[in-house]
């Protein structure tokens, strides 16, 4: 397991393109029958991916010694979504079936957690967001249809997008993780903007759906200290509470949000005023 430092705003200012890198961006997420895993001590979530090919995959014993409790899942919760092929996750003896672009919500508790591919010749890819949680909720698959979609933006302002909703109040409880997932029609390229903080919540957004010589310049930093960071597919960026969170890329992409903090009301965010951006 990696482990990221929180980074002040201060700090951020001073480091160069890979200072940048090193600090926010979480790369190669997707080994062949691994897990991995990225804990930012930001609002202590973990980030990751599960890729199983020939074999299940499950979450090994010692990682319980990063959290400091007896397993892993003892003290947290977990919210997966598929990116690859059809899945099938085991939470204590009971099985999800999990299809491309369903979601996975695995309550706080869940001790045997295994994950296998369905075809080893379409292995499934399931991203994956972590949070610490204080009460068990039911675990819960979410298909596309229930996740909530909302069609905003427009092709004048190269933003036209639909948000797919998973893990949010509205479709299923849970302590404090939020995920969904945004698709960009063709011809838009602009996710998030104008774009926003919010004080109460990080984010972290993880990118796909984009050919090898595609890229998003992922913007962060202050309002008026922003930054940019080069973005490849599947590859995700931890964004602190003060930072923007916003992307253009060379063509058309889809990516995941998830959000862990002090509340779970999605439209609690605060506006920045194109002009004020620096």
């Amino acid at each position: 397991m990696q482990i990221r430092q929180p980074v002040h705003s201060e700090h951020a200012r001073s480091l160069d393109t890979e200072g940048l890198r090193r600090h926010f961006l979480v790369d190669k997420l997707f080994q062949p029958d691994e897990a991995t895993l990225t804990y930012s001590q930001i609002d202590r979530i973990i980030v990751g991916g599960i890729h199983p090919v020939k074999n299940a995959v499950r979450f090994a014993p010692e990682l319980g010694r990063h959290t400091g409790t007896d397993f892993f899942l003892q003290r947290r919760e977990l919210g997966l979504i598929n990116i690859g092929g059809a899945a099938r996750v085991q939470v204590d003896g009971q099985a999800f079936d999990i299809a491309p672009r369903e979601a996975l919500y695995i309550g706080q508790g869940a001790r045997d957690v295994s994950f296998a591919s369905v075809d080893e010749s379409r292995p499934a890819k399931l991203y994956f967001n972590c949070a610490p949680a204080h009460t068990a909720y039911p675990h819960r698959r979410v298909t596309l249809a229930e996740a909530s979609p909302e069609t905003l933006g427009s092709a004048e302002t190269s933003n036209r997008r639909t948000i797919h909703k998973f893990l949010v109040p509205d479709v299923l409880p849970t302590c404090q993780l939020l995920m969904g997932m945004t698709q960009l029609e063709t011809g838009s390229l602009w996710n998030t903007m104008p774009c926003h903080t919010h004080d109460r919540r990080m984010e972290v957004y993880f990118y796909f759906d984009m050919k090898d010589d595609g890229a998003v310049f992922h913007m962060m930093g202050e309002p008026t200290q922003t930054r940019h960071i080069v973005v490849r597919n599947e590859q995700a960026v931890i964004n602190p509470s003060w930072s923007i969170h916003a992307g253009v890329g060379t063509q058309a992409y889809t990516f995941i949000w998830g959000m862990v903090g002090e509340n779970q009301v999605f439209k609690d965010m605060d506006h920045i005023p194109m002009g004020a951006l620096r």
